[in-house]
């Protein structure tokens, strides 16, 4: 799968995406990330990618033309959808995750600064928009990464085994929003033991027991 990431900051994404499960999925070949400056399509001498809104109001807004120009030259190599992240648009979902990891093999992730986008670039090239919550960050980008991340654990090959996101929380194979307690060793902390059927060996009486706390 390939995700172009738009940016102002590209040097954020170094250090999230050279570590664990995403490098050695890209590493693996089973994902590509490309990561786009967006001031580099600026055809501002100083290199703008900002402007005061018309009609007045806080702060400054991402003007379009420096947007439409890099998501241009992307679709070159990249035919898949325009996505753009923002509060006031659907939650992304486990479910929604697992959809997209399926529908198509490449995105193009918009991150917006400041006050948001022009709204024409909403209206001309933008194909899906989420929301990872109902809060304001100060940029897209972390949405990205977690959209990058949500999706990459889902396709083959990025993790260990199918098993350990089959068996996620939230997962459409299992249809349940809740998790079982789980323990690792020691067997004993602070005064904690930890149950003593996960520990019997008997593994039909442990998965009953995994059962009983997912009600």
């Amino acid at each position: 799968m390939k995700f172009d990431i738009i940016t102002i900051f590209p040097k954020i994404f170094d250090s999230y995406f050279n570590e664990s499960i995403i490098k050695r999925a890209i590493q693996k070949k089973i994902i590509e990330i490309n990561i786009h400056d967006l001031r580099d399509f600026s055809k501002n001498k100083h290199r703008k990618v900002d402007d005061t809104p018309y009609g007045g109001g806080a702060g400054m807004l991402m003007t379009p033309q420096p947007l439409y120009d890099c998501i241009q030259e992307i679709k070159k190599t990249n035919k898949g959808p325009v996505v753009f992240f923002t509060p006031d648009a659907k939650i992304l979902t486990q479910n929604k995750c697992e959809n997209f990891s399926k529908k198509n093999n490449s995105y193009i992730l918009i991150c917006g600064r400041y006050e948001g986008i022009d709204q024409r670039i909403r209206d001309l090239i933008v194909d899906i928009e989420i929301s990872i919550g109902k809060y304001i960050l100060t940029g897209g980008e972390i949405p990205a990464m977690i959209f990058v991340d949500s999706i990459t654990r889902l396709i083959e090959g990025a993790l260990n085994t199918n098993e350990s996101h089959e068996e996620d929380s939230f997962s459409k194979k299992l249809k349940r929003k809740k998790e079982y307690p789980q323990y690792t060793r020691p067997p004993r902390f602070k005064g904690l033991a930890v149950p003593d059927i996960l520990l019997s060996g008997n593994h039909e009486k442990i998965n009953k027991w995994k059962k009983s706390k997912l009600k």
